[in-house]
């Protein structure tokens, strides 16, 4: 018997569990030459921002061992391109259309919201509190439980659609965090972003990022985020969607153990356009052979040594 492989992230069902991560898919019609994207559990938009951005100067990104260097900047058309043609494009795509939110102060955020919250081809809103927030010296919302229980507060009013935080791993106490998003109102929470990260060119001495300090995403950081989904999801009762570093199905299975209710596939991506759909693969598989008949049931299972 084929295994069930859907899930719930609050009200929102998906039909399995692996999502393609902001940043990595586009506006969710890219890769539409490689597969289609209604074979995913869902797509998480790029990163929208009141206003367009440009991002940060080159060079962005860079190729480091067992993973990638970016500080893109939150490069995006904008709110009202977004919802004139970014989101019309996506009317007919048979799967959950998670909208990725940025700003630099709360005020930036509740508008946003406000803005797109209602579409109906928005099913889910990922909030990103990775950004600084310039009200508070630049600190990132993430890192402060204060922060981020006045952020949910001003969101949460504004919709009834499932609320995703997604939380920085640059923290010192991922489970404060963790359960003052839940305090707050959030339906679940996605982690974990970039881990900081530097690389420098010996011979000309100079950075490889523009902006010297950038986030590393790929393999490198599994090992950090598995450890961060287990310890958010000892605190919390609400989900918890598990990235990075995923390249294979058994990655994922490992976060789903861990205490993922989902995952999000986004470095592989870019080194194999197909690789999200074999994840989904490596998930039934392993399913199969190990007698798994709901990939729900996996989730939370880490035994004892």
């Amino acid at each position: 018997m084929k295994p069930d492989l859907s899930v719930k992230i609050g009200s929102l069902e998906l039909k399995n569990p692996v999502i393609t991560a902001s940043g990595t898919f586009g506006y969710g019609l890219e890769y539409n030459d490689y597969f289609d994207p209604a074979l995913l559990g869902g797509i998480v938009t790029k990163t929208v921002t009141l206003e367009p951005r440009t991002g940060n100067p080159m060079p962005r990104i860079a190729e480091t061992p067992a993973g990638l260097l970016n500080s893109i900047g939150l490069a995006n058309v904008g709110a009202e391109q977004f919802i004139e043609s970014k989101l019309p494009e996506l009317k007919d795509l048979d799967t959950a259309v998670i909208a990725n939110i940025a700003g630099n102060t709360v005020e930036d955020y509740c508008t946003l919201l406000e803005k797109i919250a209602d579409h109906p081809r928005v099913d889910a809103i990922e909030v990103n509190v990775s950004c600084p927030n310039v009200e508070q010296g630049g600190l990132a919302f993430g890192a402060d439980p204060d922060v981020i229980e006045e952020l949910l507060h001003c969101l949460r009013p504004q919709t009834e659609k499932p609320l995703i935080v997604k939380l920085t791993p640059n923290v010192t106490d991922i489970q404060s965090i963790a359960k003052a998003a839940e305090s707050a109102g959030a339906d679940a929470l996605s982690l974990i972003n970039t881990v900081l990260g530097m690389a420098i060119d010996i011979q000309s001495r100079k950075p490889l990022i523009a902006r010297k300090i950038a986030g590393l995403s790929g393999p490198a950081i599994k090992p950090i985020a598995v450890a961060k989904v287990f310890q958010a999801a000892q605190v919390v009762s609400i989900p918890v969607i598990g990235l990075g570093g995923i390249m294979t199905g058994q990655d994922a299975i490992e976060f789903i153990i861990a205490g993922a209710s989902a995952v999000q596939v986004g470095t592989l991506n870019f080194v194999n356009p197909e690789g999200a759909l074999q994840v989904i693969a490596g998930i039934e598989s392993y399913c199969r052979e190990h007698g798994v008949k709901q990939v729900r049931d996996l989730v939370g299972t880490l035994a004892e040594v």
